[in-house]
């Protein structure tokens, strides 16, 4: 077993992929008129569906990201050399700031944004060995 993916049902797939690109520099894999579309983010993909496709596939339900008044418990972390320039870069896309970067005991940066998707990311920097 290993792990594949992560996907974030949304309510627009090209709105997500395009703000992920702006606010994070990723690159999209490809969006597909079905309401799915990849991010290039190596071995392990970031994806989004419509909510369509995830009611679907989900027919009792979940709890949609981007209608609920907190976040998810659960997040996309980034790693960045600059948490700082890549928070406020976020936060100019249209995130809005849940938590500034702070550094962590471990000596890891870290900061928390909410797209407006609604999805929950941890911006931070490496662990240190």
């Amino acid at each position: 077993m290993k792990f594949g993916y992560t996907i974030v049902y949304v309510p627009d797939v090209l709105a997500s992929v395009e703000f992920f690109e702006k606010a994070f520099g990723l690159k999209r894999r490809f969006v597909h008129e079905s309401g799915y579309g990849e991010m290039d983010t190596g071995t392990t993909a970031l994806a989004f569906a419509t909510h369509d496709l995830g009611a679907s596939n989900l027919p009792a339900g979940y709890v949609k990201a981007s209608k609920s008044n907190e976040p998810l418990g659960i997040e996309i972390a980034l790693v960045t050399d600059d948490v700082a320039v890549a928070h406020a870069k976020a936060i100019a896309e249209g995130a809005a700031s849940i938590k500034e970067p702070v550094v962590k005991p471990w000596g890891q940066t870290v900061s928390y944004v909410r797209c407006p998707d609604g999805t929950l990311v941890e911006i931070c920097s490496p662990v240190a060995n």
